[in-house]
């Protein structure tokens, strides 16, 4: 058995960019900067170290959450390992990236989708109605195969 999860917080290097597929799939993709505290050997002191994580989100939620997203956003994320290679220009290139599965906005006054500012919304008011409601339908996430020619890395 393995576990691929992975939790990261941290600020957007860059203003998200949101693309679609030629299959018609949004694609979100923005970097991550996450802290790693080490202590400088010649000092003593201890030093903030950036890592820089390219994190990537599928489908509508992607499109709704780019609406809340920005350079210098604080943010935690909750998402898989993926790993990618190509080749372009005859270079063979690879990249380690993080498939979002949620992700919680924790700057102040960044709203989110769901109504909240960094905190999850309260539960919405119950609907009384004669007929049930039918269930929304459940997206799956998209197949490996999303990495097509029109994405450009």
């Amino acid at each position: 058995m393995s576990i691929n999860r992975v939790n990261i917080s941290g600020n957007l290097t860059r203003d998200p960019e949101l693309r679609m597929t030629s299959g018609g799939t949004q694609v979100l993709s923005f970097g991550v900067a996450v802290n790693d505290r080490r202590r400088n050997p010649q000092t003593g002191d201890w030093e903030d170290y950036p890592n820089f994580v390219d994190c990537t989100m599928f489908g509508t939620r992607a499109e709704a959450v780019n609406r809340f997203l920005s350079k210098g956003s604080k943010v935690a994320i909750e998402g898989k390992l993926r790993y990618s290679s190509w080749e372009r220009d005859g270079q063979r290139r690879s990249k380690l990236e993080v498939i979002v599965d949620e992700i919680e906005f924790m700057s102040r006054g960044q709203q989110s989708p769901d109504g909240g500012y960094g905190q999850p919304a309260a539960p919405a008011p119950r609907q009384y109605a004669s007929q049930p409601q039918p269930a929304a339908p459940v997206q799956a996430p998209p197949a490996v195969d999303v990495y097509d020619e029109d994405i450009p890395f």
